[in-house]
């Protein structure tokens, strides 16, 4: 359905001259503009730096996975280099740029805590510092560039193989993150403690990625961590929020946030949720002729993972429920997320739990009737309403109410 992020026959045409795939930059060349402004920096193989802190596993080959520390050539606050809530007013460069100067020592690593090593009881203790700490990683080869980021995580910077990691000063861990730590607490119950006590979800999903969190503990892959703690705390809002009153009108909000657009419809009915996502033409996966993707709940939530939409709908959905719960009401609500060509390399589902989340925080206007709602995120949105309306399923089911049936009937006749 939708383009392969590269065609590598108009690539080879282009070369990131003419760019013929639409994007207003081309996101090959933009990796290795970045690669070039720190090659510098890390064209070696000894590092000392203060880790943001940060750390990274993957997910190939699982159960054996690739872990490690990841380390920028620099010393002091290094944490908006891993840290997204410090993003907001960044640009898809400058996270690039970021990203690339954190440097992974990757080891192989079974899932099974109880079978590592003492490299893993380091990395576990910079996964549990709320500042950053000095670190120090020997490699065993120039680290190398990765081109194409990640749609999931945040993009990870070079990397090699890992011959040795220490700490060099004692890392900053709370008390709170050492009684769960310490505790025989199932996975779910210490996320939910971490997050109701303050702790942000990043930091969450560090713990748990490096095997902290649980009674039958193992490391979990960034990319599974980040949908895990995100649905996790999904669950419990949404249980949270059934005992709460509707809200009384419907209700449109919209965010623009690095290339992608998003408009939040919020209807006085029961909790339902449903994200609606097309990648534009020329946009980095947009086909030719975009089509609406889905996926949705009612008040019981999802037995499985989502087909469509993959982490981007639990991000969306935190970000709504969050706003439902401050407020303490329920509603009907769905997300209409539009990826422009201006998002022309992606930096991971962060991006849209903030761009929903500054959604939220940016009202159009409370409507007496549906149609007056749809008539105002239509003129937010590039693709036509009509065919977000065909694929809806919660949409769908209220078109057989009189409201919509009188709309649909003005915009497609």
């Amino acid at each position: 359905m939708n383009a392969p992020v590269f065609n590598s026959k108009l690539c080879a045409v282009c070369k990131g001259r003419k760019l013929l795939c639409g994007r207003p930059t081309c996101p090959i060349l933009e990796r290795f503009r970045v690669a070039q402004s720190v090659e510098q920096k890390l064209n070696r193989r000894h590092l000392f730096g203060s880790s943001p802190p940060a750390i990274f596993v993957g997910e190939y080959g699982y159960p054996k996975v690739r872990i490690g520390p990841l380390v920028p050539p620099m010393e002091g606050d290094t944490s908006y280099l891993d840290n997204p809530l410090k993003w907001e007013d960044k640009t898809i460069r400058d996270v690039l740029y970021y990203r690339s100067l954190l440097v992974m020592g990757e080891v192989e690593a079974d899932v099974n805590v109880r079978k590592s090593g003492r490299i893993l009881g380091e990395v576990q203790e910079l996964a549990m510092s709320v500042r950053p700490v000095d670190s120090e990683i020997l490699l065993k080869s120039k680290p190398v560039l990765k081109v194409i980021p990640s749609e999931f995580a945040p993009p990870v910077g070079p990397r090699a193989e890992l011959l040795d990691f220490e700490l060099t000063e004692n890392p900053k861990i709370p008390q709170r993150t050492e009684y769960v730590v310490d505790d025989e607490l199932k996975a779910e119950e210490a996320i939910m403690r971490l997050y109701n006590w303050g702790f942000d979800e990043y930091y969450i999903v560090r713990l748990l990625s490096a095997g902290l969190l649980g009674v039958d503990r193992k490391l979990v892959p960034t990319r599974w961590s980040i949908t895990a703690v995100q649905d996790t705390i999904g669950n419990n809002l949404r249980g949270e929020i059934l005992h709460y009153p509707p809200i009384g009108d419907y209700e449109v909000y919209f965010y623009g946030f690095l290339g992608n657009r998003y408009a939040v419809l919020l209807m006085p009915e029961s909790y339902a949720f449903e994200l609606l996502e097309v990648w534009l033409k020329g946009s980095l996966f947009g086909a030719s002729e975009p089509e609406a993707i889905h996926d949705y709940e009612d008040f019981r939530g999802r037995k499985e993972y989502v087909r469509e939409t993959a982490g981007a709908y639990y991000a969306a959905r935190l970000s709504v429920l969050e706003a439902l719960r401050k407020r303490r009401r329920q509603a009907r609500a769905v997300v209409f997320r539009e990826v422009t060509p201006e998002y022309y390399a992606p930096v991971g589902v962060w991006q849209i739990r903030l761009g929903v989340k500054k959604a939220m925080d940016n009202p159009i206007g409370r409507f007496g009737t549906l149609n007056e709602a749809l008539e105002a995120i239509k003129g937010r949105l590039e693709h036509p309403l009509e065919k977000y309306l065909e694929k809806s399923y919660i949409l769908g089911h209220l078109a057989k109410q009189k409201t919509l049936d009188q709309w649909l009937g003005k915009v497609l006749t």
